[in-house]
């Protein structure tokens, strides 16, 4: 038993037996094989804000000292259930939908994607059937999902970043050589003079 599992076992002993807080904690326990249960119960809670009656000032906080799952987790969770639960609203209200609904990582990708303005609800009915079709591999599906719903590359550091940087190595650079008895005293003082120039360009392009 991993130290998160350990710890959600603890305090599952802890709360009121059969509370609502209690069934949270028990759906945190099966996560991995029914994450819809668990998205559902987080999305009362931080709507309801019932984690401030439990004593934690945020849902973030909650989440991460009770439940053992990140913020970054809750979140997804969160927004894969209202994703599932805005499409498929017949579906979610069905009995086995935590053991029929399409994998998380699946659904994540397309909640993501319509977030971003990707997936509009005729692009979702269009691709409906093969992500509610559990016969294919999850990775496969998952793949063939992010190459249609790409996510915008991370931008690069800006070019007052990356001139801050250079300035920083070519002041380091020019450091080292005049502390260097073998290095002749007039590569030093190029090196002086280069690390002054890259520094005034980099104060130039800050303050454009």
């Amino acid at each position: 038993m991993s130290n998160a599992e350990a710890a959600l076992a603890s305090k599952i002993s802890e709360v009121p037996p059969g509370s609502f807080r209690q069934t949270v904690l028990l759906a945190a326990k099966r996560f991995k094989s029914s994450w819809v249960e668990l998205g559902k119960l987080l999305v009362k809670v931080r709507n309801e804000a019932l984690f401030e009656q439990w004593g934690y000032p945020s849902f973030e906080a909650y989440c991460l000292a009770e439940v053992r799952i990140k913020r970054q987790t809750a979140e997804k969770l969160t927004r894969s259930f209202s994703f599932l639960d805005k499409h498929e609203p017949k579906a979610m209200a069905q009995d086995d939908i935590v053991e029929t609904a399409p994998a998380f990582e699946v659904v994540q990708v397309l909640a993501d994607a319509e977030e971003r303005g990707q997936l509009s609800a005729q692009e979702y009915r269009s691709i409906r059937d093969s992500i509610w079709n559990n016969d294919r591999p999850v990775s496969e599906l998952k793949r063939e999902l992010v190459e249609q719903f790409p996510s915008p590359e991370s931008k690069g550091p800006t070019d007052a970043a990356q001139l801050k940087r250079l300035a920083a190595w070519a002041r380091k650079l020019a450091t080292e050589l005049h502390g260097n008895k073998k290095v002749p005293r007039a590569m030093a003082e190029r090196a002086e003079a280069l690390a002054e120039e890259v520094e005034e360009l980099s104060l130039n392009k800050a303050e454009a």
